[in-house]
C-alpha cells in the first residue's frame, strides 16, 4: 500500500491525511467546486475535482470515486466519517474494483447498519439490549399492544436512522399512532427505508460507547469509554474519556461486552459500540458504528494511539502490535465540537466567512480543523468547523485547559458553538459528573447563555480596570532634573 485516497473533505481529511504522511504513503484528495481552496486539498500529493457542490454530485459519487482511484493507481480508500463511510455497497464496489477499503468488510457494515440485523446478531452473546422488539412493525395494533407490555414513554426508531431521524418519543397510546407515520415517513425520506421498531424510552441515560480495534487474525481489543451525553438534538457536543461515573469493574465488563459485539458480526478495524448507561448504572447495547467516530482524538489522547495508522496497517493485513493487557488510561481527554451555529438562535446554522480565525496553542491542546483565515463556511455540508481537544493528568486539569483553550480560539464572522461549550464546563452539573443526555433540556436556554456571557464581560471589565488602577500607583511622575542648558 502507498497510494490512499481520502474519501471526504474538512478536518478529517486533513487529519486522515497527517497520519498517511507521517507513515511514509501518498495522499489523494477529492474535492467538491466549493471545497476548492480547502486545506485537505493543498496538503494532499493529489487531488482531483469530483463535480459541483452538492454531496450527491461530489462526495457520495461512490463510481467517480472509484473511477478516479482507478486512473490515480490508487491501492487504498478512506472514507472518514459521513458520506460514504458506512456505506457496505461502496466498500463492495471498492473491493471489486481491486482496491483496500480502509475499514470494516460489506457484511459487518451490512448487518451493523441496519439496527434490526445488529439485535439479532448479537442477542446470542447474552449483552444486554433496551426492551423492545426486534423485528420491523408495521401494523399499529401489534405496536401499540408492544407499546403497553414494556410500559411507556416508549421510542421509535429507524431500523437504518442516525442522528436523530426517523426517532419519536411517545409519552402515551394516544398518541402512538400519529408518532409512528411520522418516523416511518422520515425513515424513507432519509433513509430510504421505511423500517421502524420500538424500544422502551429511559427519559435520562447516559451514552457511553467502546472504541474497539479487530485485525485479520482473530485479535479484538477494546481502548476503553467515551462519554458522549452532553448532546442537543441527539448530535454529540462535548465528549470526553474516560466517563467520570465508570467502575474499573464496569468498564471491564463494558470493554469485555463490546469486544463480543464486533466478534458477532466478525469485525476487522475500528469500530464503536454504543450503550445506554442508566441511574442505577445498568448498561444495554444501543448500536455500532462501523467507521471512525467524530470523537476519536479523546481516545488517542489517552491511549497514546493513533486509530487511523491502526486501521491503515490492520486494511494491509498486519497483526495488532499490542493486547488489551498492554493498554491503559492515561489521564483525561475532553472534546469540544466547533460548529458554526448560533447557540441564542436554536442553534440554526450560521453562514459566513472567517474574518478572524486563531487557532489556540499550550501543551495538552489539540486543534483539528479544516478552515483557514478568509474561507467561507459552505452551507452545503455539516457546519463543523474544528474539534477542540484537551488533554490533562485528570479531569479537572482537562477542564481547566479546554476553559483557557476556549478563550484563545477567536473566531469572527460567523457564531459559534465556543460560548455554548464555556456554558457546558462552568456547569455545576457537568463539574460533577452529574448529568446525563438530557443535559441541555434541563439546563440550557439561551438566556442562561447570555446571561453567563454578560456575567464573564462585567468580570474582564472588573478586572481590566483593577489592573488599570494598579498600574496607575506605579507609575510617578518624572521629577525636573536640573541643568546648565538655556534655551535661546
Amino acid at each position: 500500500m502507498q497510494k490512499i485516497l481520502v474519501a471526504n473533505r474538512g478536518e478529517i481529511a486533513l487529519r486522515i491525511m497527517r497520519t498517511v504522511r507521517r507513515m511514509g504513503l501518498r495522499s489523494v484528495a477529492v474535492y467538491s467546486e466549493a471545497d476548492r481552496n480547502s486545506p485537505h486539498v493543498f496538503f494532499a500529493d493529489e487531488a482531483v475535482c469530483l463535480g459541483p457542490a452538492p454531496s450527491t454530485q461530489s462526495y457520495l459519487n461512490a463510481d467517480k470515486i472509484i473511477a478516479f482511484a482507478k486512473e490515480l493507481g490508487v491501492d487504498a480508500i478512506h472514507p472518514g466519517y459521513g458520506f460514504l463511510s458506512e456505506n457496505a455497497a461502496f466498500a463492495k464496489k471498492t473491493e471489486e474494483a481491486g482496491i483496500i477499503f480502509i475499514g470494516p468488510g460489506p457484511e459487518a457494515m451490512r448487518i451493523m447498519g441496519s439496527k434490526l440485523a445488529a439485535k439479532e446478531c448479537v442477542k446470542k452473546y447474552n449483552i444486554p439490549m433496551v426492551p423492545g422488539t426486534d423485528k420491523a412493525i408495521e401494523d399499529i395494533n401489534v405496536a401499540k399492544k408492544i407499546a403497553a407490555e414494556i410500559g411507556y414513554p416508549i421510542i421509535i426508531k429507524a431500523s437504518a436512522g442516525g442522528g436523530g431521524k426517523g426517532m419519536r418519543i411517545v409519552e402515551k397510546a394516544a398518541d402512538l399512532e400519529e408518532q409512528m407515520q411520522r418516523a416511518t415517513s422520515e425513515a424513507s425520506s432519509s433513509f430510504g427505508d421505511g423500517s421502524v421498531f420500538i424500544e422502551k424510552y429511559f427519559s435520562s441515560p447516559r451514552h457511553i460507547e467502546i472504541q474497539v480495534l479487530a485485525d485479520n487474525y482473530g485479535n479484538t481489543i477494546h481502548l476503553f469509554e467515551r462519554e458522549c451525553s452532553i448532546q442537543r438534538r441527539h448530535q454529540k457536543v462535548v465528549e470526553e474519556s474516560p466517563s467520570s461515573v465508570l467502575t474499573n469493574e464496569l468498564r471491564k465488563k463494558m470493554g469485555e461486552a463490546a469486544v463480543k459485539v464486533a466478534a458477532s458480526c466478525n469485525y476487522k478495524s475500528t469500530g464503536t459500540v454504543e450503550f445506554l448507561l442508566d441511574d442505577k448504572l445498568n448498561f444495554y447495547f444501543l448500536e455500532m458504528n462501523t467507521r471512525l467516530q467524530v470523537e476519536h482524538p479523546v481516545t488517542e489522547m489517552i491511549t497514546g494511539i493513533d486509530l487511523v495508522e491502526e486501521q491503515i496497517k490492520i486494511a494491509r493485513g498486519e497483526k495488532l502490535g499490542f493486547t488489551q493487557d498492554d493498554l491503559s488510561v492515561n489521564g483525561h481527554s475532553l472534546e469540544l465540537r466547533i460548529y458554526a451555529e448560533d447557540p441564542l438562535n436554536d442553534f440554526l446554522p450560521s453562514t459566513g466567512t472567517l474574518t478572524k480565525y486563531i487557532r489556540p496553542q499550550g501543551e495538552g491542546v489539540r486543534v483539528d480543523d479544516g478552515y483557514e483565515e478568509s474561507m467561507a463556511i459552505p452551507v452545503y455540508y455539516d457546519p463543523m468547523i474544528a474539534k477542540l481537544v484537551t488533554h490533562g493528568k485528570d479531569r479537572a486539569d482537562a477542564i481547566q485547559k479546554m476553559k483557557a483553550a476556549i478563550g484563545n480560539y477567536k473566531i469572527e464572522g460567523v457564531a459559534t458553538t465556543l460560548p455554548f461549550g464555556l456554558f457546558v464546563l462552568e456547569h455545576e452539573a457537568f463539574l460533577s459528573g452529574k448529568f446525563d443526555t438530557q443535559f441541555v433540556g434541563k439546563y440550557y436556554t439561551p438566556s442562561a447563555l447570555a446571561r453567563n456571557q454578560k456575567q464573564q464581560a462585567e468580570l474582564a471589565a472588573i478586572v481590566a480596570v483593577k489592573y488599570w488602577l494598579d498600574k496607575q500607583k506605579e507609575i510617578k511622575p518624572v521629577e525636573p532634573v536640573p541643568t546648565n542648558w538655556r534655551i535661546r
